[in-house]
């Protein structure tokens, strides 16, 4: 019998805290059919887990994820094969969803579906190594995993929209400049502060941390007084 082979996603659990590790360090954390298939059923498996308190996700090797594997570009039988694998498993709609505090810890390459699924977590920890791009300009296509909209959600819209037409790449340092990032701390020292933001959300009551983020997540696009009043409702759910 064939060894089953190992996924590219490795779940580990510190107490309250999981850890996702993007691992296909060969290819820089490419984003291939396969690991997308493994982030969703890691992902799922936090979202349906109440014990889960917080997460952190980053990359083995030298890179958080340089972006989707080209290399599998246009080998689905057809379109509708590729658009029916993508809509089967919609690993952004769950990034986007997940009512799992999430922290992403970057270092090297975050490129193109690498920064764009940095930008569906919570907190964003990079290295001073890191270098930050969206990149698909130049090969004559635009961002696919969210990044024309959830950029201008965290940039100034002039920031996103150079980041997105331009594909020139950020430092780590830049990215802090822009907000993209919350912090920039030296390589060496990248685990060790996600693992403090992690233990710090993870030790906040649950119910409130998950209601805080459900709140932001569902009310940024409504009117003032529709976000309110789901404001009013998740805080009287919790004193209730």
């Amino acid at each position: 019998m064939a060894e089953a082979e190992a996924p590219l996603v490795r779940i580990t659990r510190e107490g309250d805290v999981v850890w996702l590790t993007l691992d296909r360090p060969e290819r820089l954390n490419a984003v291939s059919l396969e690991m997308r298939d493994d982030l969703w059923n890691a992902l799922t498996l936090l979202r349906d887990d109440p014990t889960v308190r917080c997460a952190v996700l980053h990359g083995e090797g030298r890179a958080f994820s340089a972006g989707a594997d080209i290399t599998e570009f246009g080998t689905a039988p057809t379109i509708l094969d590729a658009r029916d694998a993508r809509r089967a498993r919609d690993l952004w709609g769950v990034m986007s969803t997940l009512p799992v505090p999430l922290v992403a810890a970057i270092h090297g390459f975050a490129y193109g579906a690498g920064l764009e699924m940095s930008l569906y977590c919570d907190i964003r920890i990079a290295a001073d190594d890191a270098r930050f791009a969206l990149p698909e300009v130049t090969l004559g296509y635009i961002p696919s995993a969210g990044g024309t909209q959830t950029a201008p959600r965290y940039l100034h819209r002039s920031d996103a929209l150079r980041l997105v037409t331009s594909g020139d790449a950020l430092t780590a340092a830049e990215a802090f400049e822009a907000g993209l990032v919350h912090a920039v701390v030296p390589r060496a020292a990248l685990l060790d502060t996600a693992r403090t933001w992690a233990e710090r959300i993870a030790a906040r009551p649950v119910e409130a941390t998950r209601a805080a983020k459900r709140a932001i997540l569902e009310g940024i696009d409504l009117p003032l007084a529709a976000g309110l009043a789901l404001e009013r409702r998740l805080a009287d759910a919790l004193d209730s």
